[in-house]
């Protein structure tokens, strides 16, 4: 009998050894892989003019100015043309403001302070040129009116359209 526990004890310990070395490795498996992640930014961009009110004219130059708030994506290049005004007979080099009665009165719009570089409409020679930053940028537009007119007495007006071509 005591062969016999003595067997089962030694089958029981090599049966113990067996398992334990054929168990599963508790080991966890792992795989990878990727994730693709992207993205486009548009050049895009806004623009909104003030209005420039030369006030009253009593045949001496008036000069005033206003602004042009522009937004463009960061890195994108711009121009900002005005045209000609929808006075009748209005050029970029001559603009003309009409009264209800009939009469014009001539304006000029400038780039410079100075205003000695006209505002016109043509990129590459009478455009002001930027490039957006994400944040506003302003721009001043120098307006004057030339002295020795003789315009009928009236309220007189003109409509520029802005133009930002990017």
């Amino acid at each position: 009998m005591f062969f016999a526990k003595k067997n089962r004890f030694v089958a029981a310990s090599i049966a113990a050894v067996v398992l334990a070395s054929s168990a599963p490795a508790s080991f966890a498996a792992t795989a990878s892989g990727t994730l693709t992640i992207s993205a486009s930014v548009v050049a895009a961009c806004t623009v909104v003019g003030s209005a420039i009110a030369f006030g009253a004219y009593t045949q001496s130059v008036v000069n005033q100015s206003g602004t042009i708030t522009v937004l463009c994506t960061n890195g994108t290049a711009y121009n900002v043309g005005l045209d000609a005004g929808t006075g009748s007979g209005s050029t970029v080099s001559s603009r003309k403001m009409s009264a209800a009665g009939g009469g014009t009165l001539n304006y000029a719009l400038y780039r410079d302070a100075a205003r000695t570089n006209n505002w016109g409409s043509t990129i590459g020679t009478d455009t002001a040129t930027g490039t957006g930053s994400g944040l506003t940028q302003t721009l001043t537009v120098y307006g004057q009116i030339p002295a020795a007119q003789t315009p009928l007495a009236g309220a007189y007006s003109d409509t520029v359209t802005v133009t930002l071509t990017y």
